[in-house]
């Protein structure tokens, strides 16, 4: 998988860890069962189950209840490709990754080092954090986009109390998404939850692997409006 800097759930979706995709995506296509319409708090009990990605993308994925044709999926495939790319020359300071969700679509994940996003033990948005992300917001405003969801996943590293860093996890992901809020992302698409120290990517006896457990990842998956506009012919 080549890595480039830079729907939702029903409450019967189960976790599935996923293989990450290649840059350029096959086509594929799966058939989803399940109901319609957005649960964000199945996307937090995804996101709360403590399911490493270890750089095989994120056990999480959009409910679509329909079926995904082949060419529908490339579409699509093609598209968050084309939105990572640009996504990953915007944002220098994060990493973006393409990945395959839970329907077998293609879907990104960009995740920030907390250095760049927060001070130590704050929550507070940097002002370098406030610049990247209204670029992001924007990004996720267009007309292309804005039928995605986008799920937050707050991390830290096992120093301190477990109280403290479940609260410091979320409210790290909450600063995110009420910012993006703040940009015209409506609500409806945004869930957040802190993960503590219970998901770490790196070794936490030490610094350096400290430092890369403590970060922010933004998921970014297509939601079932966005099927039906990949078959319209209009992505």
């Amino acid at each position: 998988m080549k890595k480039v800097f830079l729907s939702f759930l029903t409450l019967s979706v189960l976790v599935f860890m996923t293989a990450c995709s290649s840059w350029n995506n096959t086509a594929k296509g799966t058939t989803i069962g399940g109901g319609s319409g957005a649960a964000l708090g199945a996307i937090i009990g995804m996101l709360v189950s403590g399911k490493s990605d270890k750089g095989k993308g994120a056990a999480i994925g959009a409910a679509i209840g329909t079926a995904v044709g082949a060419g529908t999926g490339a579409l699509i495939g093609r598209h968050m490709d084309k939105k990572a790319a640009e996504l990953a020359a915007q944002q220098a300071n994060a990493n973006v990754e393409t990945f395959t969700d839970a329907n077998g679509l293609t879907a990104i994940k960009v995740t920030f080092s907390s250095g760049i996003l927060f001070a130590t033990n704050k929550a507070d948005l940097s002002t370098a954090a406030k610049t990247a992300l209204s670029e992001f917001a924007t990004t996720m405003s267009t007309s292309d986009m804005i039928n995605t969801a986008i799920a937050i996943k707050g991390h830290t590293d096992n120093t301190g109390t477990d109280a403290v860093n479940e609260r410091l996890s979320l409210q790290r992901a909450q600063s995110v998404g009420n910012y993006l809020r703040g940009k015209g992302i409506a609500d409806s698409r945004i869930a957040e939850a802190g993960l503590s120290y219970k998901d770490p990517v790196a070794t936490n006896e030490t610094a350096e692997g400290r430092a890369q457990n403590r970060r922010v990842e933004v998921f970014i998956l297509a939601t079932e409006a966005m099927v039906k506009q990949a078959e319209a012919g209009n992505l």
